[in-house]
């Protein structure tokens, strides 16, 4: 596993013999020398204070603070006036945890606090410009808005100096992978229903062998085309990031596959609603095809909304009356297919192919890599904390039950930690632009386009077939 944001792997350079010494190097190293003994934690440990508060009545909200959805710039300024403290009180905790980890991992304090000053101001940025009423028409999703951001400071020169201690992308990412366990308890899965789980997985499936084959058909190395296959198969950004970090991907490759998402993921905002009305899919077919064909969150649903929204008022139209249900149909198909059913995959892959990376696909020369022990020592230990987490989050969901989930322990427990998770994913996507060079964003070619293109006209027809006609009486019903 490559611990690219470590003194040793910044040191080694970039060349393969530096890699491979980097990896042997971090992986001889002390457990409290390696991030991702760290990140997994400070990860569990906030899941435990959050916890802790939970049962004492309390909640990791007040801590957990991120900006409001807000239409014009009053409205934004109000709420910064008011939550100072808060935000104030949350950067002081990040950058003693943050700081704490690297100091530990030998960099310097007067380095790091600095750095982490620059990088959590701007990710406030970031956050307040996603938050915006019209983001999603204009796809101002945080991951993009701080690649892009990340990407211009650092390459036209306008990236302070001494401040890249503190850039420290796969730290991040991990401590946030581990966050995400807690946010997608086991029976989160059963919730969701059969039909949206087996979908999910068909799709997720078929979809990463589809793009993984290709690619390495096109001679990309396995651990880009294993990044551009999750990035196809699950959630784009988000996955893409976790499975970089988990089969040691190059840092170059996580942005390549964003950048190719977003571009994908614009195309069926306006792509997947115009087909559907065409078609006059039910809204809850339209929604489910949505959430299977979509590769961002956020884009997926504006389109759902924008569907939801047009089969509303065609059914509105023919029945002389309104049917906001209709709207809403196409928006609970898409979460269950998306956000709960491809989401949670996550995980999935994560652990899967960090198996494989480190038993297959890692070349440092060692002979003994097949024994149990090298095995170990080479896992990501953070997909541990992943596990953990979302084991430990299952049982306490087992303990309130369904019906008090979405208004107990969801609003009161998940809903913090998932906003103290998107706070250190905006740490990584904001590291990775600053720590990224255009050359090497032009260096990847058309290959990788190429293969994430095919996958996702499979993923497209793959999704319609399943969501309109195997499954297609499941989704048209929803909810009724």
């Amino acid at each position: 596993m490559s611990q690219a944001g470590s003194p040793t792997g910044r040191q080694a350079g970039a060349s393969p013999e530096g890699r491979e010494r980097a990896v042997q190097s971090s992986q001889d190293a002390a457990f409290w020398q390696l991030e991702d003994w760290w990140a997994v934690l400070l990860g569990l440990g906030l899941v435990a204070l959050g916890y802790a508060l939970f049962e004492s009545g309390s909640s990791l909200s007040w801590l957990a603070v991120v900006p409001p959805s807000w239409s014009t710039p009053h409205q934004l300024l109000a709420h910064f006036a008011a939550n100072w403290e808060r935000y104030a009180a949350q950067f002081l905790v990040w950058l003693v945890i943050i700081s704490v980890a690297l100091v530990t991992l030998g960099y310097r304090l007067r380095e790091t606090i600095p750095g982490f000053l620059f990088l959590y101001i701007v990710s406030v940025v970031i956050f307040a410009i996603g938050q915006w009423a019209d983001a999603i028409h204009y796809n101002l999703e945080p991951p993009l808005v701080a690649l892009i951001l990340g990407l211009v400071l650092a390459n036209f020169g306008v990236l302070p100096r001494g401040l890249d201690a503190a850039f420290r992308v796969e730290f991040y990412v991990k401590l946030g992978i581990v966050l995400l366990g807690a946010t997608l308890p086991f029976t989160l899965i059963v919730w969701a229903g059969p039909v949206a789980l087996i979908q999910a997985s068909i799709v997720s499936v078929v979809t990463f062998l589809v793009i993984f084959a290709l690619a390495r058909t096109l001679g990309l190395d396995p651990r880009f085309a294993a990044t551009l296959g999750v990035g196809g198969a699950v959630c784009g950004v988000s996955a893409a990031i976790a499975v970089a970090a988990a089969v040691g991907a190059r840092k170059q490759d996580a942005p390549v596959v964003i950048s190719i998402v977003i571009v994908w993921a614009i195309v069926m905002i306006f792509a997947l609603p115009l087909v559907s009305s065409a078609l006059d899919l039910p809204a809850g077919v339209g929604g489910a095809w949505i959430g299977t064909s979509e590769f961002a969150d956020a884009a997926g649903l504006a389109a759902a909304q924008a569907y939801g929204d047009i089969a509303a008022h065609v059914r509105s139209a023919a029945s002389g009356g309104a049917a906001p249900a209709i709207a809403d149909q196409s928006i609970a198909a898409f979460t269950l297919m998306k956000v709960v059913g491809r989401d949670i995959w996550i995980g999935v892959w994560a652990v899967i192919l960090s198996i494989v990376a480190t038993t297959r696909w890692e070349t440092t020369g060692i002979e003994n890599r097949g024994k149990a022990s090298e095995i170990w020592r080479r896992f990501p230990k953070f997909v541990i904390g992943f596990i953990i987490a979302s084991a430990f989050i299952t049982l306490v969901a087992q303990q309130v039950g369904h019906a008090q989930f979405g208004k107990v322990l969801n609003p009161n427990l998940i809903v913090p930690i998932k906003n103290l998770r998107t706070w250190a994913f905006a740490f990584g996507f904001l590291s990775i632009g600053l720590t990224m060079r255009f050359r090497e964003l032009a260096s990847a070619g058309l290959k990788p386009v190429i293969a994430f293109s095919f996958g996702v006209v499979v993923n497209v027809a793959l999704g319609f077939v399943l969501s309109a006609l195997v499954f297609g009486a499941y989704w048209a019903t929803l909810g009724h």
